[in-house]
This record gives structure tokens, sequence and C-alpha cells, in this order.
């Protein structure tokens, strides 16, 4: 794959390099069923460049081919109480803000559908939920609050009834062209005004202040902050109406409309920070490497007996990048469509919490900090109290 010269998200040149990975697998929420098929994963380079003009950052090499969404995949953390909370307080949001009873709304990446679901039941809007790696039987009773499912990518051609909502929440990041998906988005709104729009993505800034390494992995193509967000639907002709932070400061949450030429939001303008820290993390993201290489082995070399808990991208990241593997015992997840499955290259079998009262860990690595209380319970309902520690 030759490196690109114009960047995906406004058409400027001047690209920096900022983080290199020579071989990383393809895909990191993929369910496999041996450990042979895990260590044989195919693997792919992957280089991270800023944009200068706009603050976009992203995958320069990155090849849409390696990667099927359509395959067996497992991304839902809807198994977690924490973030089954957070959204249905997001859906609360859009239920205050909008008036969406007997509206269409469409969801581009709807995943596995709960989101679709619990917008409906606190909206009454109707719904049309895209993504191929919809499972229909995941979802009981979710035609009868008047949504369904197209298992397929977006693509505006197959949008039969023009939305009046479109929510995309976790799919952007997944998406080489922006600049195209906004376009395509242009065109299933077609020319209304009266349109909403919510989009939820992952915020880079925090990645590039703690060299965040286990939040940088194949399928994540394009990474964004406040400002790039907000400023590439603004070339896509729409006005952004709200942006914040949420979910511990790591999600964007961005609502645009059609433009009626609204100025930028104070929060928009960090795009000389963003140079900044992008100059910077080269120095950072190594320290940060370095630091939880040694404390995963050096607490293997003394006995001790280290567990990952979360077995989706953020584990396989933290451990494929520092080329982990024996070290760290046990991989624990709480969603059980993963559990029983490997991790692709390191092989690791992902067992669940319970899995734990048998062999009883020194060290719990947590994956995400906004977990540790829920986690931290689970431990001490299970009579464990290990070393407690969070990415």
């Amino acid at each position: 794959m030759k490196p690109l010269t114009t960047c995906p998200a406004c058409g400027g040149t001047h690209l920096d390099e900022i983080y290199r990975l020579d071989a990383i697998p393809v895909q990191s929420c993929i369910l496999l069923d041996t450990e042979a098929e895990a260590r044989a994963f195919p693997r792919a380079p992957l280089v991270l460049s800023l944009c200068q003009g706009c603050g976009f950052v992203f995958n320069n090499v990155f090849d849409l081919s390696n990667v099927d969404y359509a395959s067996t995949t497992e991304e839902s953390q809807h198994f977690s109480g924490t973030f089954n909370k957070f959204a249905q307080e997001l859906a609360a949001e859009v239920a205050s803000l909008y008036d969406l009873k007997g509206c269409q709304t469409l969801e581009i990446g709807c995943g596995k559908g709960e989101f679709l679901q619990e917008l409906a039941k606190q909206t009454g809007t109707r719904g049309l939920g895209v993504d191929p790696g919809f499972i229909p039987e995941r979802l009981p009773g979710a035609e009868g609050q008047d949504i369904a499912f197209q298992r397929e990518y977006f693509d505006p051609a197959t949008i039969s009834e023009a939305p009046d909502f479109i929510v995309c929440r976790h799919t952007l990041e997944h998406v080489p062209e922006v600049g195209r998906l906004m376009d395509d988005i242009a065109t299933v709104i077609d020319g209304r005004e009266n349109v909403g729009i919510f989009f939820e993505t992952p915020d880079v800034r925090r990645v590039l202040e703690e060299g965040a390494f286990w939040d940088i992995y194949y399928e994540h193509c394009s990474y964004f902050t406040l400002g790039s967000h907000a400023r590439l639907f603004r070339r896509g002709g729409m006005d952004v109406t709200k942006l914040y932070l949420a979910y511990d400061d790591q999600y964007i949450i961005q609502y645009a409309e059609p433009s009626t030429g609204r100025p930028p939001l104070d929060n928009e303008n960090d795009l000389d920070a963003v140079r900044a820290l992008a100059a910077a993390f080269p120095a950072k993201v190594a320290e940060t490497r370095a630091y939880w290489t040694d404390f995963v082995k050096s607490r293997h070399a003394s006995g001790k007996r280290v567990t990952i808990w979360g077995g989706g991208s953020k584990g396989v990241s933290f451990l494929t990048t520092n080329g982990l593997g024996k070290e760290v015992a046990h991989v624990i997840d709480i969603n059980p469509f993963k559990q029983g499955k490997y991790l692709p290259v390191t092989a690791h079998r992902v067992a669940a919490p319970e899995d734990l009262k048998q062999d009883p860990p020194d060290t719990v690595i947590v994956m995400n900090p906004i977990y540790l209380p829920e986690i931290g319970a689970q431990l001490a309902s299970m009579g464990l109290s290990p070393e407690l520690v969070a990415v």
C-alpha cells in the first residue's frame, strides 16, 4: 500500500508521520476459534500521519481490503452496566433535544443494534440500522419497535426513506475516506434543512497526551480531536451545534445540522495544541510503551500472575504492540461471545471473570479506567483482591 500524499479530510498535502508499527493484526475484535488460527492471523503495517492543515490523524497505509466487518466480529460493549448507563443517558439527551416520535432515524454502523433499540424506546422514533456485522438473533423483539436493519455497508442508494435524524456511533474512526462519507450523508439528506445529526467518535487528543498506544490499532484508520471532527463536518456543508467530550473524556459527542452559517464553537479551535501534542507524541508513546512493558515483564519475572481485563481492541493492541505473550496469564472479558475465543497473533484464550476463582491473579490491568469500579466490585464479589491498575 503506497502512502497517501493528501489528507482524506481536507485534501491538504502537509503530512507529518508521528507513529509507525511494522506489523499489527488487521482486525482485533475478530472471534477466532483455535490457537493456530489466532497465531497465523494476518498482520499489516500502520503509519499514523498528522495533517498540519486540519489536525486530522490517519493511518497513511491503511488498506480497507484487509478488514472484513461482515466476518465474525464482536465489538459490543453493552454487557457492561457502566456502558449501558452511558448509552441510555445519551439516548435521553437526544430525546431532550429532538422530537423524534414517528420520525425516521438512520443509524450508520449500528453494530448489534442496541443503541437504536434504546433510542426507539425513549423517543418513539422509527429506525433503520445499517451495518455489515449486524446479527438479527442478537436483538430479539427489535422489529416490534418499528426498527429494521440492513446487513450491509452504508450506501445512500440503498436507503429507501430519507432520514429525519442520523446517528453514527463509533464508526467514523473505521472509515478511511472520511470526506466521502460526508458527501454520502449530504446525498441521503437530499437538500433538506430540518435534519439532525449525532456522531460519537473516540478522541485522539487524549491518546496523544497520554501516549496511549493501546488505543491505536488497525481498524481505527481515522483519528479526531474536537476541532478536526467539527472541521470535517463544516467542510461537508454542516453546522456543528453541540460539541463536547464524554465518558471520562474519551469520546467526542457532536450534534450537527445542514448549514445555515452558524459560527464555529469555542472548543473547535485546537489546531495549535494538536500540532504541539503530535510533535511530542513519538517520545511520549515510546516512554509509555517502555513503562508498561517493564510493568508486565517485571511482575512476570518475580513469579506474579498478570491478567488483562478487556479482550477487545485495547487488549489486543496492548499485547501485540509490545510483543507480550506468556508474560500475561489471563485475558478476561465479560462479553460471553468473546469467552472461549482466541485473540489474534498472541493467541490468548479469552476467559470469563469466574475463571479467576480457580487461578487467582496477582495483578489485573484494566484496559479502560472508567471500568475500574465495576471490575473492582466484581473481583471483590469473588473474594479476590489483586493489585488493580488501569492503563
